[in-house]
């Protein structure tokens, strides 16, 4: 069976980087699958989950905005964040929700580019809950 190689890589690290069967990623249109032969494009991805389809195994990351390339062998995906859901701290990312949700609170004091900062930061924190919440009570 045809395989795509995958590379997930942050500015930090190369998080992820395998020959996998399929991919579903967080486009900016909603989720986007990508198998094997799959047409090349270009596009952003937004802050949420990117599922893994290995054999049988699955394997979840959240991440953040980024973009992806894809042609018919395989899949690029350059993020600001990508955390594997069991190294996910919950009880960080619900703090820096809290503290999002409080900046945005006082958005009339905020200049457009810490308001947007704040916006960009409350969106990983949540794919980050809401990955790690889903997975743990899979």
């Amino acid at each position: 069976m045809a395989t795509l190689k995958l590379e997930i890589v942050t500015p930090e690290k190369v998080a992820y980087s395998d020959d996998v069967d399929g991919v579903v990623i967080p486009g900016t249109e909603g989720e986007m699958g990508v198998l094997p032969m799959h047409i090349p494009l270009m596009t952003m991805i937004h802050p949420g989950e990117i599922v893994v389809t290995k054999g049988h195994e699955k394997k979840y990351l959240a991440v953040g905005e980024g973009f992806v390339t894809v042609d018919q062998h395989s899949v690029k995906v350059l993020t600001d964040m990508a955390i594997e859901w069991e190294a996910i701290d919950e009880s960080a990312a619900e703090a820096a929700v809290k503290r999002a949700e409080e900046a945005m609170a006082r958005k009339h004091e905020l200049g457009s580019e810490e308001s947007a900062a704040v916006q960009i930061a409350l969106a990983k924190s949540l794919a980050q809950l809401h990955v790690k919440r889903r997975r743990r009570n899979v």
